[in-house]
């Protein structure tokens, strides 16, 4: 076999291993909670819709409350999300653009499809309501 069509195959493959390591969910995890999440009662009423919009977009990945799920997604009430690391707008472009996995093995986030931009901001009310009450600030 000619030199360098094994040297252009090892190459592919090597590339291929390391896309697939940095874009595969990792499913070996329980789904059960990370995190311990305290919530706020009351609620605000922005943050009340963000709850209802989050558990219908979000919660089958991150979890009840943003607990993150063991093998699924992380929990978004950790230090890694507080405002000075992850803005407001990182929550609206996770949502539009999805995630490239930089910070946990979860593997990538993809775009959610049909969150509104007003819903967008309810659960990121929602999400910093439950992290100022967790001691994320």
């Amino acid at each position: 076999m000619n030199k360098t069509l094994v040297a252009v195959l090892a190459l592919a493959l090597a590339g291929a291993a390391v896309w697939w390591t940095q874009n595969r969910q990792d499913t070996s995890g329980t789904g059960k909670p990370i995190v311990q999440v305290a919530v706020p009662s009351p609620l605000s009423p922005m943050a009340e819709q963000g709850k209802t919009a989050f558990d219908a977009n979000c919660a089958s990945c991150h979890g009840a409350n943003a607990s993150g799920r063991d093998g699924l997604a992380p929990p978004l009430i950790h230090k890694i999300y507080e405002p000075s690391h992850h803005s407001d707008m990182a929550f609206t472009l996770a949502v539009r653009q999805g995630v490239r996995a930089h910070h946990w093995r979860f593997g990538n986030m993809a775009p959610v499809e049909g969150v509104s931009d007003t819903s967008i901001e309810a659960i990121t009310t929602y999400i910093r309501e439950l992290q100022r009450v967790n001691g994320i600030q």
